[in-house]
């Protein structure tokens, strides 16, 4: 208990997760659930799923709170979108709301202010953020009109966004991507829009220029995208799909076939560079 009690105190939210549920249920602990709750939520606004589904479930069934199925279905979804299938099931008995405002302990922290300001970075409002990404796109040979449309739909423009999973700044970034694509600075511009650009040179080539394929691989994992053979049936998902090619019409794009070999679900599609 006392290894659980530090861990959990050092930010693990696994360690988070499982103290919580020991306050909830009473185990070896007194019952107290509004400790097991705010662990929920460190938790979950670390992005880890099980947290999420746990605070979602508190939500829907008003254990200890106001019984809320907006915050219920928006942390529901964010538990679907990473495979969580209880989470995924129980969508359909809750109902979102546009309104939703999620609790105080999942909103996001304040910007830390950064000790060297890249002056590429500043931007002040949307006119700034599309000049960034048509001078970026060029260099990943991606359509500045694709990035724009999925920061529109990722951040509204706003590049210090910060959501319940963690995912940061313009084209909000998760930090296993943000690691992958080499950005040590997430919350800066620049730094931001050139690891979505690599992500989307990417997930183009491994989805063979499908422009529907690589926006679900974007928000939901280029793995979730092959193990459904196509959109994910995460409601998420499918609504950030629709939403998306909703602004940016076209279907097929150019790939460079040298970034990475196809996905064994688009095999034989012809390479194009762009």
């Amino acid at each position: 208990m006392a290894a659980l009690e530090i861990a959990a105190g050092q930010g693990d939210p696994k360690a988070q997760t499982e103290l919580a549920t020991r306050y909830e249920n009473a185990e070896d602990v007194p019952r107290d659930r509004e400790k097991a709750r705010l662990l929920y939520c460190r938790a979950a606004k670390q992005g880890y799923a099980e947290a999420q589904f746990q605070l979602g479930w508190i939500y829907a069934n008003g254990r200890g709170v106001a019984h809320d199925d907006g915050v219920a279905a928006a942390l529901f979804g964010a538990a679907a979108s990473q495979g969580h299938e209880y989470a995924a099931k129980l969508l359909r008995y809750v109902h979102p709301r546009p309104d939703t405002r999620l609790p105080a302990c999942l909103t996001p922290d304040p910007p830390a202010v950064a000790k060297v300001v890249d002056a590429e970075a500043v931007v002040r409002g949307r006119a700034d953020v599309e000049q960034l990404v048509h001078r970026l796109a060029p260099e990943y040979r991606i359509d500045p009109n694709l990035a724009l449309a999925l920061i529109a739909v990722e951040s509204a423009f706003n590049d210090a966004a910060v959501s319940p999973k963690n995912a940061q700044g313009l084209m909000q970034l998760i930090p296993e991507t943000a690691e992958r694509f080499g950005v040590t600075r997430p919350l800066d511009a620049a730094e931001n829009v050139k690891g979505g650009l690599a992500y989307l040179r990417w997930l183009l080539a491994y989805f063979r220029g499908d422009v529907r394929l690589v926006v679900a691989a974007y928000n939901a994992g280029e793995a979730a995208v092959e193990k459904h053979r196509g959109i994910p049936p995460y409601p998420e998902t499918r609504t950030y799909v629709k939403k998306v090619t909703a602004i940016y019409k076209r279907a097929h794009l150019p790939f460079d076939p040298d970034v990475v070999g196809p996905s064994p679900m688009v095999r034989g599609t012809r390479a194009s560079r762009p």
